[in-house]
């Protein structure tokens, strides 16, 4: 590959171009809910059977009896330095939103801003073939999309996919009593942060691209098992945060077991040696005041919870009786580490984590 810029010089590392990496580049959630607020109200469309109230990954309109569909875009600056991981990573994350609402994707496009005269044209070229990599992987075509000359590097995808109107998965559905399931591990984050600062070893970014580009296809299935009552994916507001939409959704509270939650290796070591991000603070600030974190847990207990995920797990409500085969179906998978991680119950919106 050309290690250097059209303009003759080095040519710069990806996040060197980025004030922010991944998921982490989300807005806060306090002032999303700002703007949020100001949008107009939108008119009723009854076909229209999820948008933007329950803060759901995608939006779903009905065609007909059988069939709906399914949108959402996903977009964001690079987490990683090598171009087709970045590639590959932004690729699974948006796809993730239409597996989360367990639906099948059907196509996407491709959404591109990068510095054109910054960046080696063979460089952007490869988080090109990274973002068709997954999709081929997905069994779905890149069948168009746009692109712009902007100052960051933005790579990611508007894709659009199919469901059963009956088996939308919103986070809305969840029931008192649920048990919940996390698919991947957490500390997505906290590890991009070792690497942004060269503290990261092999093996620790070896585990952190084999989470983050492991597509969440289980997703599909897990929306027809009749004991699935809600799902969503864990992303940039971290476990509390999505955690907290559902519980939103459904007007439940939820708790958490903190000893049972999966980590990549070493998330929590390198926590306790201060590298979190700026997003981790930021998410803490908008809901902690709906969270309740037990006398007991270490202290970096917080920012593990908040860590912002890009391309995270699957998080499933279901019934008792449905885990076994929630377990199963995405072990099945390759999710090695997905875990029953805590339960829903009545009372007004808020996580305890013991």
């Amino acid at each position: 590959m050309n290690s250097t810029s059209p303009q003759n010089g080095p040519a710069p590392r990806l996040t060197e171009l980025s004030h922010g990496g991944g998921c982490g580049c989300k807005i806060a959630p306090g002032v999303l809910a700002e703007l949020l607020k100001r949008a107009a109200p939108m008119p009723a469309f009854p076909d229209l059977l999820v948008g933007s109230e329950t803060a759901d990954d995608a939006a779903v309109y009905r065609l007909n009896d059988e069939q709906a569909i399914v949108a959402t875009t996903d977009f964001f600056m690079p987490i990683v330095d090598d171009p087709y991981d970045f590639g590959r990573i932004a690729a699974t994350n948006a796809l993730s939103d239409i597996y989360a609402m367990g639906g099948k994707p059907l196509f996407a496009l491709a959404l591109v801003g990068m510095p054109i005269n910054v960046l080696p044209h063979e460089t952007i070229a490869r988080v090109l073939e990274g973002g068709e990599a997954v999709c081929a992987e997905a069994g779905i075509p890149v069948a168009g999309g746009h692109s712009i000359d902007s100052v960051e590097p933005i790579y990611g995808l508007a894709a659009i996919g199919v469901v059963h109107p009956k088996r939308v998965a919103r986070n809305a559905g969840a029931r008192a009593g649920d048990v919940l399931v996390l698919g991947k591990p957490l500390g997505v984050g906290i590890l991009s942060a070792a690497l942004k600062k060269g503290k990261l070893d092999d093996a620790g970014y070896a585990a952190m691209i084999a989470a983050t580009t492991r597509l969440n296809r289980p997703g599909t299935a897990l929306a027809a098992l009749d004991g699935v009552h809600a799902m969503t994916d864990v992303t940039g507001f971290g476990l509390l945060g999505h955690l907290l939409e559902l519980c939103r959704g459904a007007q439940l509270a939820a708790r958490v077991d903190y000893a049972a939650l999966p980590w990549l290796e070493p998330a929590p070591e390198l926590a306790r040696a201060g590298l979190v991000t700026g997003a981790s603070g930021r998410n803490w600030a908008a809901y902690g005041a709906q969270v309740e974190l037990s006398p007991g847990l270490p202290a970096i207990a917080q920012a593990l919870l908040t860590d912002p995920q890009t391309s995270g797990g699957l998080l499933v409500s279901c019934d008792a009786a449905s885990v076994p085969a929630v377990l199963d179906g995405l072990r099945t998978g390759g999710f090695d580490q997905a875990a029953v991680i805590g339960s829903m119950a009545e009372g007004a919106p808020r996580v305890v984590v013991e």
